[in-house]
Parts: structure tokens; C-alpha cells; sequence
């Protein structure tokens, strides 16, 4: 059982009611708390999710939605999740729910990373109360805006990893939890989750991914619903821009992998969020 009872779990989701798959993961890796599936209303499968989650589909109107925020571009279609991000602080204030946890719904599993006998382990995670309690409690003490589990590429190069040695990445990207009375609104079609913590990470906006933990999730553009049909359709080098946009200062097109190359974003952190002057400059 959570320490927090005032939490509770978003499964944002379209179009793909028969394949939530996050909702089996938490109940396998033993969440116990609330948890709900939050829908727009364009959604045609509306009536299979409330079928197949009787009790916990939260709908909100998307048009409303997109007048609160700068999505970036001047195309007049809803197909994108930011919609659902921004919707859930006013979900969450309604249901008076004090902190929540934004989820995707494609994770396969939450999963820890640490070293032993000189390597990166890994291991499913088997109590998720005691996680999700923990992270609230880091949102807490750090007065962080948002915090978040890492991914998998954040562990390339394995023990060596300089950003799992870190243990704190200042990024926040697919998991996002959050406090109600702290709301912020993430901007951009696409890519508003690197949009909006470099470019409110530029005004001193604090966004973490916690290394210690991860999750893993089925390939965007392989499963039907959902995103992939924006990412099928533009393509990643699009997806990166909205991203140059934000943050032309800091940010650039690039490319990621060895074999299998993709358009990716690359930061100049140097030039992206304030810093703290270490004390040994003090006059």
C-alpha cells in the first residue's frame, strides 16, 4: 500500500483500448494505488476503453485543451499526445489528487539499475508502491517541477555510463510525476517533452530523470495507435525540429546509433539552463 494516498497513476492512451499494455505491468509489478486511462474525446474507440476499464476512463475535451498552450505549428489536426499531458493537471485537481504520475501506455516493465561485480544489473521491479513513494518524495525535497525514470538509452556504454553514474539526469522525458498545485503546460506537437524542459529548463524550470530506475517500452513506430501514426507520417527529423524551434540557441538536428542511424536531437547544455557558479569563484 502507498505512503501517499492523495497519488494516483494516468495511463494516457488512444486508439489502442485493446493494448494498454502499461496497465498490465503496474498490476504485475504490484501497484496497488489508483490508476486511471485518460482518453480525448475524438477518440472513436471511446466505448471499448470504457468496456474494457469499467469505472477508470477519464475524458477530456481536446479542442478546449489546445487553446492553452502554443503547439507549435499551424496544422489543424489533435493527433498528438501533448494534449493528454497538459489535460491531466486539471484531471488531477478535479479528482482532488495532490501528485500524479503521467505513464504512456506501451511500458513493458519498471525496472532498477545498479552495479555489482562490476557490472550494470538489472531487475524487474517488484513492489511499484514503494518506488512511486519514493519518487514523490524526491519531488518533494528537491522542488523539482517534474521527475522521472530513465530510459534505455540513458545506460549506453553500460557501468561506464557517465549519466548513470550521475544518478540525476536534468531531463524529464515520458514518465512525468507531477504536483497538482504546481502545474506547468508542456508546448510543441511534437517532442514536447525535450521542448519543454530545455526551454523552460532556460528559465530555471527543473525537470530529473532518476537513473536507478528505467522504463522499457515497445518501439513507437511498431505499434498501432497512439503516436505512431504522427511519427509514420513526418518523420523523426520533424519530430526533432519542433525541438530547434523552442531552443535554437541549444539545441540542434543530429544523429544517434551505430548501424541503424535515426535524426535525434542534440543540446548544448552549456548554452540551454542557468547554472549554479561553484563556490570557489566567490570574491
Amino acid at each position: 500500500m502507498m505512503k501517499h494516498d492523495d497519488f494516483a497513476v494516468f495511463i494516457l492512451t488512444h486508439g489502442r483500448a485493446d493494448n494498454v499494455v502499461t496497465a498490465k505491468a503496474l498490476k504485475r509489478q504490484g501497484y496497488t494505488g489508483k490508476w486511471y486511462i485518460v482518453i480525448d474525446n475524438e477518440d472513436e474507440t471511446e466505448q471499448e476503453y470504457r468496456k474494457r476499464f469499467p469505472g477508470r476512463v477519464l475524458q477530456f475535451d481536446k479542442l478546449a485543451v489546445s487553446k492553452t498552450f502554443d503547439i507549435m505549428d499551424t496544422r489543424d489536426d489533435r493527433l498528438a499526445i501533448v494534449y493528454a499531458r497538459n489535460a491531466c493537471f486539471q484531471i488531477a485537481k478535479d479528482l482532488g489528487i495532490r501528485y500524479f504520475l503521467e505513464l504512456d501506455d506501451d511500458y513493458t516493465s519498471f525496472q532498477y539499475r545498479w552495479i555489482k561485480d562490476d557490472k550494470l544489473k538489472v531487475s524487474n521491479v517488484k513492489h511499484l508502491d514503494r518506488l512511486f513513494d519514493a519518487m514523490i518524495d524526491f519531488l518533494q525535497a528537491s522542488g523539482a517541477n517534474t521527475v522521472a525514470f530513465a530510459q534505455g538509452g540513458d545506460f549506453i556504454g553500460g557501468k561506464d555510463s557517465a549519466r548513470f553514474r550521475s544518478g540525476i539526469i536534468r531531463k524529464a522525458m515520458n514518465t512525468f510525476f507531477c504536483d497538482s498545485e504546481r502545474p506547468f503546460t508542456f508546448v510543441g506537437r511534437m517532442n514536447e517533452d525535450v521542448s519543454t524542459y530545455t526551454w523552460r529548463g532556460s528559465q530555471g524550470w527543473l525537470g530529473f530523470s532518476i537513473t536507478a530506475a528505467m522504463i522499457t517500452q515497445k518501439p513507437t513506430q511498431g505499434t498501432k495507435g497512439g503516436m505512431s501514426a504522427v511519427y509514420l507520417d513526418s518523420g523523426t527529423y520533424v519530430k526533432t525540429f519542433y525541438s530547434v524551434m523552442c531552443m535554437p540557441s541549444a539545441i540542434k538536428i543530429s544523429v544517434m546509433g551505430d548501424k541503424h542511424i535515426r535524426i535525434h536531437h542534440k543540446i548544448n547544455w552549456g548554452n540551454c539552463v542557468p547554472k549554479i557558479i561553484s563556490s570557489e569563484w566567490k570574491k
